[in-house]
């Protein structure tokens, strides 16, 4: 299979979420940007809240009601899925598009057997018959390790184990051929050792089938495994980008050292010693926020950080959103 690892597959550039709540309009995604290009595989990081599942749902145009989102840019293959109408977006999720959902047990019906939950988008996309859908959703469970695949699809969620059905929604996922995959924090909920099968199962399947892959999570773990760049977010908006060894071999932004030193080192972490930890918490999205986000937490805060902030670039590409130079900030 030839890939065309230059072509974007997702390009989304100022996009905005907005969320009326009874306090005020919560903005849980600020003007942030980014590209995945076929083949590839974008990491978006950072803490709980930040933003990164709203994120993910507006990508799929599954935002609850109470929300609103804007764009310069949002478009899928270069088709501007922004200005789509309900149709056309139906037509697109699911099919060229899908998503692995954070918790598979609450992400599956109890209500159904997997092959129906399996089989029931593939015939509406598709077209095709009962039998059809049936032999595809066999061949998709055994790609992702399934064993004794066809009698799997007469069984109900809650007899599968939590690995089981992790790749059954990643089945699911795969059903129609999609060029777009997003995946929720997919490994949350597992246990280390099925954690590690997951990922190595994703980044089979995304390097075998070239799909573009936007991959959700708050553990830089996962991020050095699978990554080829990686999105550092931070109170709904994007602090730094770059390539993954880019990003972990120099990290520009004090947030992103902040991550990166919360993280045990083999034979440096002592044995029950503590944990690096950035102080503070994610501040509320709830009204303007002035300046860098991240002030009250940084080292290297000053009076400046409440006015505007700059986007510095390297040369590589790495770009991060500080008033300082990589040089002036405080290890």
């Amino acid at each position: 299979m030839t890939i065309d690892s230059n072509e974007v597959v997702l390009d989304v550039q100022g996009l905005t979420v907005d969320i009326r709540t009874p306090r005020g309009v919560l903005h849980v995604v600020r003007d942030i940007s980014l590209q995945v290009k076929r083949g590839e595989t974008l990491c978006i990081v950072g803490e709980s809240g930040c933003g990164k599942s709203i994120t993910s749902l507006s990508m799929m145009g599954l935002l609850p009601k109470t929300a609103t989102r804007n764009s310069r840019v949002f478009n899928f293959l270069g088709e501007d899925i922004a200005r789509a109408d309900k149709h056309r977006i139906n037509d697109l999720r699911g099919n060229r598009m899908a998503m692995i959902f954070q918790e598979p047990m609450t992400a599956l019906n109890p209500a159904y057997t997997i092959g129906d939950q399996l089989t029931e988008h593939y015939r509406h996309h598709k077209h095709a018959s009962a039998e059809e859908a049936r032999t595809r959703a066999v061949a998709l469970l055994e790609k992702v390790g399934i064993a004794s695949a066809a009698e799997r699809l007469g069984q109900y969620p809650h007899q599968l184990s939590g690995g089981l059905r992790q790749r059954v929604m990643i089945a699911m996922a795969l059903m129609c051929g999609p060029e777009l995959l997003i995946a929720d924090e997919p490994s949350t909920a597992l246990d280390v050792t099925i954690q590690a099968q997951i990922l190595r199962l994703l980044a089979d399947l995304q390097a075998e089938l070239g799909i573009a892959m936007v991959l959700i999570t708050h553990d830089l773990g996962v991020v050095a495994r699978i990554a080829n760049r990686v999105a550092v977010m931070y109170a709904g908006q994007i602090v730094e980008e770059g390539l993954t060894k880019d990003i972990f071999a120099s990290p520009q932004h004090p947030y992103t050292r902040g991550l990166i030193s919360c993280i045990p080192i083999p034979g440096r972490t002592i044995p029950g010693g503590k944990l690096g930890t950035i102080p503070g918490v994610v501040p509320s999205l709830i009204g303007e926020i002035k300046g860098c986000a991240f002030k009250d937490r940084c080292a290297s805060a000053q009076e400046r950080c409440s006015g505007e902030i700059p986007l510095r670039k390297t040369a590589l590409g790495q770009q991060w959103r500080c008033i300082l130079e990589h040089e002036e900030i405080a290890r």
